[in-house]
């Protein structure tokens, strides 16, 4: 079950997530970077200097072999660029995060991995992802019950992306406020270009399936950096039954840097599609000892 040579992994785009995927390859004793992954437009710019002697390409052939792609990509985009390296025989692991749409692009990319001989690992985030293993966990030990997400206070990082990309925004920022019950209002800042009009895109905004159903509040400002805080977090809760026992009260709160765990997250999943037959898996579906470093022996002496 272990592997015997680094995994080399190539890590693709370079924003928020991007940057700590990169650091995350590089601390892993069991990974080498290949390279870095970044649109033609970027590559015309001079390169930042922490990306000194790092490859870096606009396409993944240009980095030599490659086990496994980390998809530092807009959600949206995401599903299609994660087949056309599955095509290549090229693993992928992604932090797709619209959740009624997990099935189904999981669905779409179990086929593409199978015929090619690759792994998809979707959705590995924090959540979905780590947060989806929880939740499962709880219905383990109650299995009728409910389990309440409450999301931040914090910068969403899939929202702030989708309203980015809004024609007539600049600039955006999208922080979720949990008001309890797994029910949250989204604060949205945009900076606008120069002759938008905001009610516009206001209304796009409210109108996209990433806001369509919670309480959200756009908001104009002059300028977004100043606003912008990479922390979030999340508090879940579960009061359920165990056998026919009632009152089983569960608990799980962290405070995080968003794209640092993220990626981290991501780059374990990387680890574990190695040791995955073809296909496309949730997090839910791999066994956890997949996801660490090292002899699964020594894991098991230790955590059981």
């Amino acid at each position: 079950m272990t592997t015997q040579k680094p995994i080399r992994a190539a890590v693709v785009g370079y924003g928020n997530i991007g940057r700590h995927a990169v650091e995350a390859v590089e601390a892993a004793e069991d990974f080498v970077l290949a390279g870095l992954v970044r649109r033609p437009e970027s590559l015309k710019r001079p390169l930042p200097r922490e990306l000194a002697g790092i490859p870096v390409a606009a396409e993944i052939d240009a980095l030599g072999d490659v086990d496994v792609a980390v998809l530092a990509t807009p959600t949206r985009k995401t599903p299609e660029i994660a087949r056309s390296l599955l095509e290549k025989g090229i693993r992928t692991v992604d932090s797709f995060d619209i959740h009624q749409d997990i099935a189904r692009v999981r669905a779409e990319l179990d086929e593409t991995a199978k015929t090619h001989g690759a792994v998809a690992v979707v959705s590995a985030g924090w959540d979905p992802g780590t947060d989806s293993m929880i939740r499962a966990i709880y219905e383990i030990m109650a299995p009728r019950g409910l389990t309440y997400t409450n999301f931040g206070p914090g910068m969403s990082m899939g929202h702030t992306v989708a309203v980015k990309a809004v024609p007539g925004v600049k600039d955006a920022l999208s922080v979720t406020i949990p008001l309890g019950t797994g029910v949250h209002r989204r604060m949205v800042y945009v900076e606008l270009e120069d002759g938008a009009d905001f009610d516009a895109v206001r209304r796009r905004i409210l109108e996209d399936p990433y806001f369509a159903h919670d309480e959200t509040h756009v908001i104009r400002v002059d300028r977004v950096s100043t606003l912008i805080d990479q922390g979030h977090g999340v508090r879940m809760e579960r009061k359920g039954v165990a056998g026919k026992t009632p009152n089983q009260l569960f608990s799980f709160d962290m405070r995080i840097n968003n794209p640092a765990l993220t990626a981290q997250v991501m780059v374990s999943a990387a680890r574990a599609a190695m040791r995955l037959e073809p296909g496309a898996y949730t997090l839910i579906e791999i066994p956890p000892i997949a996801f660490l470093p090292g002899d699964p022996e020594a894991h098991i002496r230790r955590l059981v």
